[in-house]
């Protein structure tokens, strides 16, 4: 009997340390669980809470979707309203352009026509300045002989004007010998 009380306290004993064993060890695991359930619920909050951030920023991306959509319809049409402004103004610079060609052509045949009456001209104008500067030289020629001529005679007549110079003071010597001879033939009283 007494082993048997010292077998069955030595039983309780390690059913008892066993049992505290098995709460510790259950102590611990609560403890784990308990912080699990926390982790869980904060994670719960974080996944809620990115679940509301995910839909306001659904949200939001289907009205940026929808203004983006917008501006580029309006940017589409502003694109279309211009393209067809540019593509009227091509043609009506396409006009133009082909306008101006037409006169360039016109005013370069007319260049040509110009350029060759302006050489017939010139041609005209340097014969005449050629038949023109042999009169000039054939004048020339003959003034250069008249020149020489009216030389001649003004040295002729310079000759002439000093001889008549000479013969003038002759007489004008002999008319004022024949004045004092009269004057002096009136103051002699027996001539008188």
């Amino acid at each position: 009997a007494v082993l048997l009380y010292s077998h069955l306290q030595q039983k309780v004993r390690n059913a008892e340390a066993l049992a505290q064993k098995y709460k510790q060890q259950q102590e611990a695991l609560s403890a784990q669980l308990q912080v699990v359930y926390e982790h869980r619920s904060r994670l719960e909050r974080s996944l809620q809470k990115e679940r509301g951030e995910h839909k306001k920023t659904k949200e939001d991306f289907l009205v940026y979707k929808l203004e983006a959509q917008e501006a580029l319809n309006k940017e589409k049409q502003d694109s279309m309203n211009r393209y067809g402004a540019l593509s009227s103004q091509h043609k009506i610079l396409k006009n133009q352009h082909d306008d101006v060609k037409k006169q360039l052509l016109d005013l370069q045949l007319q260049h040509n026509s110009l350029r060759l009456e302006h050489r017939k001209s010139l041609e005209s104008q340097s014969q005449k300045l050629a038949q023109l500067q042999q009169e000039r030289d054939s004048e020339v020629t003959n003034l250069q002989d008249t020149v020489f001529k009216l030389r001649e005679e003004s040295k002729l007549l310079r000759k002439a004007h000093q001889d008549v110079h000479s013969q003038l003071l002759n007489a004008q010597t002999q008319m004022e010998e024949f004045r004092q001879l009269k004057e002096a033939l009136q103051k002699m009283p027996g001539l008188r």
